[in-house]
């Protein structure tokens, strides 16, 4: 790898950071974008987003919820099972074309899931009570998904609970980003290879991305407008989500 190709690979694992943790996510879809379009060999994705994931979500975990916007009764349902599902996500693999191809669609599903987080918001009001059964069953599938790809699942939680109105959006956030810390750091465990596939750039990446968390952190948690940031990250999710579909996996 040249210095002109970590260069930039810095920077924009350092824009991914900024822009996902100023909406609450730990950016692991945009990493897996980046990657796929920057043509990182599919066996260090995995463990490198994962790996990124944990030092950003932990940055985006303190500052929401040092802020009041958190709900630890959400969390706990939701963590609950999909800890221990993320860990099997993480322990099970699948084979290199496969692998491309579920990335792929994830990473399409994701553009448009944050596209409706931005841009499609349920009318103000109270928010209503959740069924725990909902949680548990909702925290496990994600939990799965979310091992067998590389990610915290933030993406899938935060649209669920802002259209479902059990909270609003700013607690959404702060639940997403301790969600995405410890579904990440469980199914990093679960990789059992992981830490023989991880990049020797990996330093760079981790210092770009939490400079890239404190940076967006602080934007996140003070009033601003976030539609641009998701409209932008809509176009490179997808983008990369096509390339796996129908250039890669071919």
């Amino acid at each position: 790898m040249t210095t002109e190709h970590i260069a930039i690979t810095f920077f924009l694992f350092f824009l991914i950071a900024m822009l996902y943790s100023s909406v609450g996510h730990a950016g692991a879809s945009g990493y897996l974008a980046i990657m796929a379009l920057l043509s990182f060999s599919p066996e260090s994705m995995k463990p490198t987003s994962l790996i990124l994931n944990i030092c950003v979500a932990l940055i985006a975990s303190i500052k929401y919820i040092r802020a009041g916007y958190f709900d630890i009764k959400i969390f706990l349902i939701f963590a609950s099972t999909s800890i221990p599902f993320s860990f099997l996500g993480g322990y099970l693999s699948i084979g290199l074309i496969d692998f491309k191809l579920f990335a792929g669609f994830f990473l399409v599903l994701s553009a448009i899931l944050l596209f409706v987080r931005g841009y499609i918001n349920p009318i103000a009001k109270e928010a209503v009570p959740m069924k725990p059964i909902y949680g548990l069953i909702l925290g496990a599938v994600i939990g799965i998904l979310s091992g067998l790809i590389g990610v915290g699942g933030g993406i899938f939680l935060s649209p669920i609970l802002i259209m479902t109105n059990w909270t609003d959006i700013k607690k959404a956030s702060g639940i997403a980003a301790l969600f995405i810390l410890c579904n990440s750091i469980s199914a990093l465990l679960g990789h059992v290879t992981a830490f023989k596939q991880i990049d020797f750039a990996i330093i760079y990446w981790i210092i770009a991305v939490c400079l890239g968390g404190i940076l967006g952190s602080y934007l996140g948690t003070i009033k601003m407008n976030s539609k641009l940031i998701i409209l932008v990250l809509f176009f490179v999710l997808l983008s990369a989500g096509l390339k796996f579909i129908f250039i890669d996996s071919l």
